[in-house]
């Protein structure tokens, strides 16, 4: 098995390959942030010698432009490692090393993010990923017919079609409700709710962060004014934990998914379900497990057979991610977004950014619509010609296109897909 030592030997042999690897760039990163232990996170958020070693923690292949960090994201070099590491040990003999070496580390997992998450963890549960989280409390929780389901239009598209399952299959009830891009205020956002909830209304599934233009919700007032109907609500995350600071008191929430592969930056196939203690035994795990279990939060991870390598390497991202700062984080990430969205609104009457900029309410996520260019055939364009990858974003209420800066995106790149874009307001995209 090769050991850590040979790994990066490895890696700083291919450097040229890889630009910007450094087998030393965490300890580098980190000695940053001790050197600038007393200045502000938006007093950081442009300093580029700070954010140049965080940059190098990553292998990321910088000949293509990858402003698509909202789907999954990469993870950094090291995490990356201690998986593999977890990976190849396994194999050497799975029925022992992976079963009973490696999976009981779970638990020190649940342990670390339970602690950031702000819970206690026997409320929090690994899973592979944010629509395994929704998924179990979608199809774990008990409806009549009849029963109505409150949901915005704007919700996860897996989970809409979850829901929709039992509304075909068991007669529930679905109604989605619509609100404006941006929203007047949060006030609105919860008033939305308020004013559709009927006496049959049993739950609200709401996104703490919508993937579409990056807006977030008011979760905890919704759930409160919720929680004083007797209406439960489950909360969609998976954008939200690790790209902006909040703990589950915060929230105040009793049901909480999220992906880790995202913004933790954690190995893809990665995530957690929260459900408060109190509200386990009524929720059905998605995969049958013994009455035994019915108010342990370990039902919920009965999936089978799975690589306990992934979930392990969660430990080390969340290291890497406390090391830079959840408020350092989301300072250089509204500092991405406002570099090309402001720069784009100033030049252009054409340009329309319809995320909060101004407010506390969204975060590295953003939609741009350019009046005249499809928002498609802009996303093709940026990718076939200029290696420049973004989401084509069509709703039936909107269109534009997803920018999703990261940790590791330079000012360079930034600069270079808004130089495209005026590009593409002066000559076109044909």
């Amino acid at each position: 098995m090769s050991s850590r030592r040979d790994f990066l030997a490895r890696a700083a042999g291919i450097a040229v390959a890889l630009p910007g690897f450094r087998p030393d760039a965490i300890a580098r990163a980190f000695g940053t942030r001790r050197a600038t232990a007393g200045l502000t996170a938006d007093t950081l958020a442009d300093d580029e010698e700070y954010w140049s070693e965080i940059q190098r923690a990553f292998d990321a292949d910088r000949t293509m432009v990858n402003l698509n960090n909202g789907g999954v994201c990469p993870t950094p070099s090291h995490v990356l490692e201690a998986m593999i590491r977890d990976l190849r040990f396994s194999n050497e003999l799975p029925a022992h090393h992976m079963w009973a070496v490696l999976e009981p580390r779970i638990e020190s997992v649940r342990r670390d993010v339970a602690r950031d998450f702000g819970c206690d963890p026997e409320e929090l549960a690994i899973t592979r990923n944010a629509s395994e989280a929704l998924e179990t409390m979608i199809l774990g929780i008990d409806l009549e017919p009849g029963d109505e389901v409150l949901v915005t239009n704007q919700n996860y598209g897996r989970m809409l079609t979850t829901w929709d399952q039992r509304v075909r299959r068991e007669g529930i009830v679905l109604t989605k409700v619509s609100f404006p891009v941006p929203p007047p205020s949060q006030d609105a956002l919860v008033e939305i709710f308020r004013q559709a909830i009927t006496p049959r209304t049993r739950v609200i599934e709401v996104t703490h962060i919508t993937n579409l233009t990056g807006q977030i919700f008011p979760v905890r007032e919704i759930t409160e004014m919720a929680r004083a109907r007797g209406i439960k609500v489950f909360v969609d995350g998976a954008h939200a934990y690790a790209h902006f600071p909040f703990t589950r008191d915060a929230l105040g929430v009793d049901y909480y998914g999220t992906s880790l592969h995202k913004w933790l930056l954690a190995p893809i196939g990665t995530g957690f379900l929260y459900v408060r203690k109190e509200m386990q035994s009524a929720l059905w795990p998605m995969m049958a497990a013994p009455a035994t279990m019915d108010n342990n939060i370990r039902k919920y991870e009965e999936i089978g057979t799975h690589p306990a390598a992934n979930h392990n390497a969660i430990s080390a991202a969340l290291a890497f991610h406390r090391g830079i700062g959840a408020d350092r984080k989301i300072a250089r990430l509204r500092y991405l977004r406002d570099r090309w969205a402001r720069r784009l609104l100033a030049a252009s009457d054409r340009v329309r950014v319809p995320t909060p900029l101004d407010q506390p309410h969204a975060g590295a996520i953003a939609l741009l619509q350019v009046e005249g260019l499809d928002a498609s055939a802009l996303q093709a364009w940026l990718l076939e010609k200029h290696k420049i990858l973004t989401v084509a974003i069509n709703h039936p209420e909107f269109s534009g296109i997803r920018v999703t800066p990261n940790v590791y995106t330079t000012l360079d790149e930034i600069d270079l897909f808004s130089d495209r874009i005026l590009e593409a307001i002066r000559t076109g995209i044909a």
